[in-house]
């Protein structure tokens, strides 16, 4: 019988390591949180002095989009239309904010374990083990 991933490095080791990491990720990823400052009257670029809001990259995003529609072979409207959606995701990318929740040295130390510790775990599943370098 084949272990995990039909080598012989076990499946126990496999579900093991597979069960750790879940749980340090989850824990990792629940103790990030994320705010954007992201709206039609907040800045996405800076040109020069003038502030580029959502509300302005929605401008040629309408003309283009009105422009595909009235002739789609139209290459500028295609143009205007992406370049503006292009726009707009980096911006909206742009004004989000990670930041950790507060959190003490043992809960950072579990999340690190847990996490990286269960993923040598799961890969070492998948590797061949040579029963001639056991011994």
């Amino acid at each position: 019988m084949k272990g995990a991933g039909g080598t012989s490095g076990g499946i126990g080791s496999f579900f093991i390591g597979l069960i750790m990491m879940c749980g340090g990720f989850y824990m990792l990823l629940n103790a990030i949180k994320i705010t954007s400052s992201f709206g039609m009257g907040h800045s996405l670029y800076r040109m020069g002095g003038m502030n580029l809001t959502s509300g302005m990259i929605m401008i040629p995003f309408m003309f283009g989009v009105g422009l595909m529609f009235y002739n789609a072979k139209n290459i500028f409207g295609w143009i205007l239309t992406f370049g503006s959606l292009v726009a707009l995701i980096f911006g909206v990318i742009s004004s989000i904010n990670f930041r950790f929740s507060h959190m003490s040295a043992f809960e950072l130390i579990v999340i690190l374990v847990l996490s990286v510790g269960g993923l040598g775990i799961f890969l070492r599943s998948l590797k061949t083990i040579d029963s001639n370098s056991l011994s």
